[in-house]
């Protein structure tokens, strides 16, 4: 049952966090109440939190919380239900949005970065975005959705084909998620590129033919290449290591402003297709969910760090640190 009071996690400004206790959310017409369950915590979160974000797509103060799955509250047909919801707001009206491609609206809006997010006792978001879950979908599986959606958008566009060789880079849950996605086109190989030794086993469950931490060891020729490391570094990695005529797609989010070099003639020379990926579109959602429901994609298992919203600081420290194995950390909304 609703209640006239919530805690959030709010960075008032970059460089503040705080626990706060505040009114509860109200929902306005077309809206409805969601007690979130679990809420991942991720890089980005780390870039609100330090002011890294490009002041284009970040409003201050924010409730944290982008990836995320709660259950239905108020008088809702959904009462009771687990639900995932769609975070990124299309105005429905724009070039963008009439093409499907709500992830480029000229408006940008998406819980958590320009409206409050998931990390919370409540909050209330827009009825049209919220998603029913079977009854199999386990919490940390739905917890997973919005990543899942950025990756299943890129893959989509990148119009991976059966027997390919791909390569991904980055050890972190959005790498991981890479390698769980790309079993559903059939690859012949998958190579997993990361830093952290201690990797290696999450990235052999999520489905990873190879995985390894040296660039020569991992190799080159490859038809697809996915950086999803969210670096500058990663990137230039990325775009030595496609065949003639592959294709480079670009996830990860290094921070604002930060560029890598680009050899404009072997680019040329090698036909490459560089692409980068922003967000999901309302299609890409829609697909993920149908995955969850259906028992295809059970990404749950690369939780592997969960604290009480009460241990925040805990959580935050466990992102920033570098132990491995490490794959999504969660904070439990319930747990005091």
């Amino acid at each position: 049952m609703a209640t006239s009071r919530s805690r959030a996690l709010v960075v008032v400004k970059p460089g503040e966090v705080i626990l706060a206790d505040r009114a509860a959310p109200v929902p306005a017409r077309g809206e409805m109440l969601i007690r979130p369950e679990l809420v991942g915590l991720c890089g980005t979160d780390l870039e609100i939190i330090d002011g890294l974000i490009d002041p284009a797509y970040i409003r201050y103060p924010i409730v944290l919380g982008h990836e995320w799955t709660g259950i239905a509250a108020g008088r809702s047909p959904l009462s009771g239900s687990r639900v995932v919801v769609q975070g990124i707001i299309g105005c429905g009206h724009c070039a963008g949005c009439g093409r499907g491609l709500t992830n480029l609206c000229e408006t940008y809006d998406e819980i958590g970065f320009t409206r409050d997010g998931a990390a919370a006792s409540q909050v209330a978001v827009p009825s049209e975005l919220v998603h029913p879950l079977a009854a199999a979908v386990c919490a940390e599986d739905a917890m997973l959705a919005e990543p899942s959606a950025v990756v299943y958008r890129a893959l989509a566009r990148a119009r991976v084909v059966s027997g390919c060789r791909a390569l991904v880079i980055g050890d972190g849950t959005v790498a991981l998620l890479a390698v769980v996605l790309l079993g559903l086109w059939s690859p012949a190989q998958i190579v997993l590129l990361g830093r952290r030794a201690g990797q290696a086993a999450l990235a052999s469950a999520a489905g990873a033919t190879r995985f390894e931490t040296d660039p020569a060891a991992a190799g080159t020729g490859f038809d697809l290449v996915v950086e999803a490391a969210g670096a500058t570094d990663a990137a230039a990695t990325a775009l030595q290591a496609p065949r003639r005529g592959g294709t480079v797609v670009l996830i990860g989010l290094p921070p604002h402003g930060e560029t890598t070099g680009l050899a404009v003639d072997d680019t040329v020379n090698g036909d490459l297709t560089i692409m980068g990926s922003f967000g999901y579109t309302a299609s890409a959602w829609r697909d993920v969910v149908t995955l969850l429901n259906a028992g295809r994609l059970r990404p749950g298992f690369l939780v592997t760090h969960r604290f009480a919203l009460a241990d925040w600081e805990q959580a935050i420290g466990t992102l920033r640190g570098t132990q491995s194995p490490r794959g999504k950390v969660l904070l439990s909304i319930s747990e005091c």
